[in-house]
């Protein structure tokens, strides 16, 4: 095999291997919205933690918050919390199953898929969910960015 033949191969192979990785290497930012009509500008991420962990209940303004988690997208919700607070979805599932037996908190609302939350987002003025930033509709507005 010549100098050229080889180098073309090793080229077409290399730009066909980035290729693949790039399928997947930008994954799609999540962001937290809430409804349009809510008071609400932004948020730190303290205070998302300590609505989605269930140590507070109303927003910043002491509105009443409703958090919301997706059911149906293991992945969007693990991506979520670990960038959240940074713990895999086994560990906390496990802490919310401890503070329900408790009975002393509320854990966020369950809806199943994402058009459900956003259905929720745009009806909801108390809502307050994680969504993929592609589905950020009009009729929400975000509070905060994971970089």
């Amino acid at each position: 095999m010549t100098f050229y033949k080889r180098y073309s191969l090793t080229l077409t192979i290399l730009m066909a291997l980035n290729s693949f990785s790039c399928l997947g290497a930008t994954p799609e930012k999540i962001v937290v919205v809430t409804n349009q009509k809510n008071d609400v500008q932004v948020m730190d991420k303290k205070g998302l933690i300590d609505l989605f962990m269930g140590k507070y209940s109303a927003f910043p303004n002491g509105k009443q918050a409703t958090p919301i988690d997706v059911e149906l997208n293991a992945e969007l919700k693990a991506q979520f919390y670990e960038a959240l607070v940074g713990l895999p979805l086994a560990r906390v599932n496990a802490y919310w199953s401890r503070l329900k037996f408790s009975g002393r908190v509320k854990p966020p609302v369950i809806e199943q898929t994402i058009n459900d939350v956003c259905q929720r987002l745009e009806e909801d003025e108390s809502a307050l969910a994680y969504i993929y930033e592609s589905n950020v509709t009009n009729k929400m507005k975000v509070v905060y960015r994971f970089d």
